[in-house]
């Protein structure tokens, strides 16, 4: 049984592609709309996210308008019970946060269609706008992101270095009072943001793909708990086990911080007595 608190003092940062929703956002657009061709021709040719822009202008050229591309979207496969757990971990206190390589448009359409927009407090991923023509456009999440400014290995993408995100969460979180964190992934990119969480932390890559390879070869670079997952029961059972353990420890360590205040009264009070001596209480052992 989950215990039910007002606040965990949780963060759970969540991919977006194949870990909210079960497909590559981009891909499932361009293949649904019928634009794999030209995607494929123009693909070897300039990064991904100058690509993805390119492409919604050809879509737009094409007749496709936006409102075509978000029934695309809301057809886009996302399992139930990845539902049921960002409502479950947002119900217990967690405050859930996305850090994806997508953009706007396509996850706050998903995520607007699913009913799930107003669990998540921050959205961390390209920018896109509808030009003054009727396009969708797509612009990076970094500046001038041919250069890499971030200073990351080829891992990372060079528009959106999910790390430099999570990192920014995590210290804001930390001076919030937010001591724990959770990272749910299944890329390269996920790879830099699972190396900036604490031992306390938590890292759920997804099992056989691009991250857990990455792990599984570079264990001593992780200090957080590794607990890969597969599909979607398996994300909300972990995710939801996680999160009551968390919150099952702090409660514990609560009562041991208060039992051992109270034990310090004691002695105080015993100190300025000449009539009794109080047995020691014995400091509580966490296991």
């Amino acid at each position: 049984m989950l215990l039910i608190i007002g606040m965990a003092g949780i963060v759970v940062v969540f991919d977006f592609d194949k870990t909210i929703i079960d497909c590559d956002s981009d891909n499932w657009v361009v293949d649904e709309l019928g634009a794999t061709n030209v995607f494929n021709e123009l693909l070897p040719t300039m990064p991904w996210n100058t690509l993805m822009d390119t492409m919604m202008m050809e879509l737009h050229k094409q007749g496709r308008m936006t409102d075509e591309i978000a029934e695309c979207l809301k057809r886009a496969p996302l399992h139930p019970r990845i539902i049921s757990a960002i409502k479950s971990a947002h119900a217990l206190g967690c405050d859930l946060k996305i850090v994806s390589d997508a953009n706007t448009f396509f996850i706050e359409t998903i995520l607007k269609h699913h009913g799930l927009t107003s669990y998540f407090s921050e959205i961390n991923t390209n920018p896109s706008f509808v030009d003054e023509e009727g396009a969708l456009r797509i612009l990076p999440y970094q500046e001038n992101f041919t250069t890499r400014p971030h200073g990351c290995s080829d891992l990372c993408a060079p528009n959106m270095c999910k790390g430099v995100a999570t990192e920014r969460i995590r210290t804001s979180g930390l001076i919030e009072g937010k001591k724990r964190f959770i990272y749910l992934g299944d890329g390269n990119g996920d790879f830099c943001p699972s190396l900036k969480l604490g031992e306390g932390d938590f890292i759920m890559p997804r099992k056989n793909y691009p991250i857990w390879e990455l792990i599984c070869d570079n264990p001593i670079l992780i200090k957080a708990q590794v607990h890969g997952w597969s599909y979607g029961e398996e994300l909300e059972q972990i995710l939801l086990h996680l999160i009551d353990t968390i919150i099952r420890e702090d409660r514990n360590t609560s009562r041991s911080e208060a039992f051992i205040s109270t034990d310090c009264k004691f002695q105080i009070i015993d100190s300025t007595s000449t009539h009794a001596h109080f047995p020691q209480i014995p400091r509580p052992v966490s296991y």
